[in-house]
């Protein structure tokens, strides 16, 4: 009877330090999937501000462009404003 005892003590250790195993592990996976999405977040964000600045940096080259026709004598002042209107939308 104390061997019986003894085996459902046992018993009841292992079930207890299973389920913390289990938790532990759950907790490990989640936190490895936050991980991941937060840095595909940044990625994500990060490619956006690239696109960003790319589309920037076009705006700027057009005008400058529309610039040097209007100082060249290519485009008058009403041409000019209306094409950089044009690129501004």
């Amino acid at each position: 009877m104390f061997t019986y005892f003894i085996y459902f003590i046992v018993f009841l250790i292992l079930s207890y330090v299973t389920i913390i195993a289990v938790k532990a592990i759950t907790r490990g996976i989640e936190a490895k999937e936050n991980i991941k999405s937060n840095i595909n977040e940044k990625k994500e964000d990060e490619d956006i501000l690239n696109f960003d600045k790319k589309k920037q940096t076009n705006l700027v080259n057009q005008i400058k462009e529309l610039n040097n026709l209007h100082d060249e004598g290519v485009l008058n002042k009403e041409e000019f404003e209306k094409a950089k209107k044009k690129i501004l939308e």
